[in-house]
């Protein structure tokens, strides 16, 4: 009787995860975007070029990208719980440190280092939660840890305006460092520890990958400063890929490869990476030129241009724990397909209307079906993503799918700016309009072709044994009552 009353519903271990791992991930999202609406604030601060500037966003996305396969493969070997709270203090120690930033290259310095602990952190989150939660409740979770994943990634302008404008531009960084401090102790007591079974680390396809994404990321987040066609864009773009090639043969060949090709035999493990991927292409796309548009062409403050967002960027945290009951019902397929096909519209809808003299009443209905969308994607992907693999590699499809992710809102922001400077630019409203109308398109294109990706997904996901291997006996908090159940 017991063990229905833990597969029906949540317990204290599972509540605890959940609680502990969507802080964490909440935290390491939102720094994706947190210090955008920052900059002007940090350049008369401490100085820098533009260059400096878009350092201070491209030193975190790069090392959080490149590094996430490596945090994966460190978790499954040394153990996750372990290597999670090791991440969340290098994290949480150089937030302090960013906030407390002499000059503009003491603050790059600082958010390379938080993307390193970030790398290490976030593969484990997701990880960690499937282990902790039963299968019978793992949608709902799930869900929840979505949603809030997806207001951090949405939220970053809102929140990074609200605290330049009405305390200091390095109070974005010092909020991590309370909330750090905490879930520390709180993980160590809270969380239960496990490791991959047999896992090894695999140091040269660690070594190609990163590299690899290192040149295409890097080439990405500079070709529109420096060029397409010059020689460090290409230098990057032909050598990454290169070495991305040599991954991928090293995956097929190698005894104990750190992300087995042969994952992506799977229909549904393809499908939701590929899909991943283009979501957050068109996704970071937009949102880094609509919230722009909002300042430049309409007049808004930061802070109230991210409130006119919050249609779209508030929608995860009402509808996604909804649909995260919905995928464990119907299953994820159709739910991550409508979420998909409704973000495609919304970004569609956004690119007939606009104009440089768009009323806001006129925005809120692709502002919702947008909000929608994304709230139904980010629901049941993550659980989607788990069911099709072994407990033995979750902790390699984690950080597979989160790379993607990064590597795909760094080519949404690469490519649709490319087609906004060719159509447009800042001179005036119109020529704004003129950039921003074609590369929202694009936009609304990528995330329509993840829609049909998404298809490739079974539609009866098998379900993830609740248990990544058994824990050690100190996982459960002491005084607890309910344990948590064993493999298989």
């Amino acid at each position: 009787m017991q063990a229905e009353g833990i597969d029906t519903k949540l317990r204290g271990p599972a509540v605890w995860a959940l609680v502990l791992t969507g802080v964490a991930s909440f935290m390491a999202a939102l720094d994706n975007l947190v210090v955008t609406t920052a900059l002007p604030a940090i350049r008369a601060d401490l100085g820098g070029g533009l260059e400096d500037l878009e350092w201070t966003v491209n030193a975190y996305t790069l090392t959080f990208a490149v590094l996430l396969m490596f945090g994966a493969a460190l978790g499954d070997r040394f153990g996750r719980r372990r290597l999670f709270i090791a991440g969340l203090a290098v994290f949480t120690a150089a937030s302090a440190a960013a906030a407390l930033s002499p000059g503009i290259d003491a603050l790059i310095a600082a958010r390379a280092v938080q993307g390193v602990g970030a790398a290490v952190m976030m593969p484990l989150t997701l990880t960690l939660l499937t282990a902790a939660v039963p299968a019978a409740r793992r949608g709902m979770a799930l869900g929840i840890y979505g949603a809030v994943t997806g207001l951090a990634v949405a939220s970053g302008p809102l929140i990074g305006g609200s605290l330049t404008e009405h305390i200091s531009w390095q109070w974005i960084f010092w909020l991590n460092v309370p909330i750090g401090l905490a879930l520390i102790p709180l993980a160590r007591l809270r969380l239960a520890e496990s490791t991959a079974p047999d896992a090894r680390l695999d140091l040269p396809g660690t070594l190609l990958i990163s590299g690899g994404l290192f040149g295409i990321v890097y080439a990405l987040v500079n070709a529109n400063a420096e060029g397409w066609t010059s020689a460090p864009v290409l230098t990057g773009l032909i050598v990454g890929t290169a070495l991305v090639a040599g991954f991928v043969h090293h995956g097929f060949t190698h005894a104990n490869p750190i992300l087995p090709m042969r994952l992506f035999r799977d229909r549904g493990f393809l499908g939701i990476n590929l899909a991943s991927l283009l979501m957050f292409l068109g996704m970071f796309g937009s949102i880094f030129l609509l919230s722009q548009f909002l300042q430049g062409v309409v007049g808004y403050s930061p802070t109230e241009a991210g409130l006119r967002m919050l249609p779209w960027t508030g929608m995860p945290m009402i509808v996604a724990p909804l649909a995260g009951i919905l995928s464990d019902r119907i299953g994820g397929r159709p739910v991550v397909a409508a979420g998909l096909a409704f973000q495609a519209l919304g970004l569609g809808w956004f690119a007939v209307i606009l104009s440089a003299d768009v009323s806001y009443a006129a925005q809120l209905p692709p502002l919702i079906l947008s909000g929608i969308g994304m709230a139904l994607y980010f629901a049941p992907a993550a659980n989607v993503l788990m069911s099709t693999v072994s407990p033995a590699d979750q902790g390699k499809a984690s950080g597979t799918n989160n790379a993607l992710r990064e590597v795909g809102g760094a080519l949404g922001v690469a490519v649709l700016a490319s087609v906004f400077s060719a159509q447009g630019g800042y001179e005036s409203p119109q020529a704004f309009t003129d950039g921003t109308v074609p590369a929202l398109w694009i936009g609304a294109a990528a995330v329509a072709l993840a829609a049909a990706l998404a298809l490739l997904v079974p539609r009866k996901a098998k379900d993830v044994p609740t248990q990544v291997s058994a824990p050690a006996p100190a996982a459960v908090a002491p005084g607890a009552t309910d344990k948590v159940p064993a493999a298989g």
